[in-house]
């Protein structure tokens, strides 16, 4: 097998997960500001990406907020995290942002949620748990 061969071969394998890639950030960034870290926490975040915070933090408001809620590195911009909090209200998931989130892996930036929620169903005969359906979001 040359180069050409093999590099077609490793293109069409790609293929359909990358296009579930592109499926998944065609869906989730304009519905919930997804970022694609690649380790989804939307569930947990009352379905607002707190990636989309300029500063990145997955685990609460850094505090930096004017006295109108607008984000201290972005003063056009409104606090990610304020905005969790509201929603979470709302649907009565306050719980939930007591959650402390895993690091993030930052390898897995750009990459599909779905395919890795995809994965574990495969291994386990198709088979979900509560938490990870609602994961997949």
């Amino acid at each position: 097998m040359n180069i050409t061969q093999a590099t077609t071969r490793r293109a069409a394998q790609r293929a359909p997960m990358q296009a579930l890639t592109l499926v998944e950030r065609l869906v989730k960034r304009p519905l919930f500001g997804c970022q694609m870290c690649g380790h989804c926490i939307l569930q947990d975040t009352a379905f607002i990406c707190p990636m989309s915070c300029p500063k990145g933090l997955r685990d609460g408001p850094c505090g930096g907020t004017d006295v109108y809620g607008m984000c201290e590195t972005d003063a056009a911009m409104p606090c990610v995290w304020l905005r969790i909090y509201e929603r979470a209200e709302r649907m009565g998931r306050m719980d939930r942002l007591m959650k402390l989130q895993d690091d993030l892996d930052w390898r897995g930036e750009g990459s599909s949620s779905w395919l890795k929620l995809i994965k574990r169903a495969v291994g386990r005969d198709g088979r979900l748990s509560e938490t990870e359906r609602a994961a997949g979001s």
